[in-house]
Parts: C-alpha cells; sequence; structure tokens
C-alpha cells in the first residue's frame, strides 16, 4: 500500500504563500484564471489548487504558472550556491586554517 506524503507545516505554509502571492501577481496583471491557465497550459482546476498552495501539485506545474506571469527567473536561483548560507559556512570551515 502506497504511503501518502505528508508535508511538514513549513512546507504546507511556504506553499501556501506562494500561492498566495500567484494569485495576487495574477489579479495585477488583471488575467482571469482562465486566461493564466491557458498560458500555463494547465486546466483552471490546477490553477486553483495553485493559488491554494496545494502541496500535491506538482513543481514543474508552479513553474509553468510562473513563467506564464514573468516569474520564472527567481526561481532558477532558489538554490544557487551563492544564496546557500548553510553551504558556504560549511565550505568556509573546511577551509585551511594557517
Amino acid at each position: 500500500m502506497p504511503v501518502t506524503h505528508r508535508p511538514s507545516i513549513a512546507v504546507r505554509r511556504a506553499l501556501r504563500k506562494l500561492g498566495e502571492d500567484i494569485g495576487n501577481a495574477r489579479r495585477r496583471r488583471q488575467l482571469t484564471m482562465e486566461i493564466l491557465a491557458e498560458r500555463a497550459f494547465t486546466s483552471r482546476q490546477t490553477l486553483q489548487k495553485v493559488e491554494a498552495g496545494n502541496a500535491m501539485v506538482a513543481m514543474g506545474i508552479y513553474a509553468a504558472v510562473l513563467q506564464a506571469l514573468g516569474l520564472l527567473d527567481r526561481v532558477a536561483d532558489l538554490a544557487a550556491p551563492g544564496q546557500d548560507e548553510v553551504g558556504l559556512r560549511l565550505a568556509d570551515e573546511k577551509l585551511p586554517k594557517r
């Protein structure tokens, strides 16, 4: 029997905020759900789930919606090495000390 994925509260909060931000961006651009869904190559029902922050929607759908809004560039840098403070700190600790 498959195990149902239950994301943590932090993940659910982050996705809920992302969904709200996507909905606000859509409304600021005065786009209907139908138009944005069409531009993102998805359905209106899936877009509703995105705007609700549904964790079961594939990351690719979130990315397609962000691209349709012109906001995809920021996603590509989320885990960039220069943004990884913990990784940078760990790398600095491994540097030789003289």
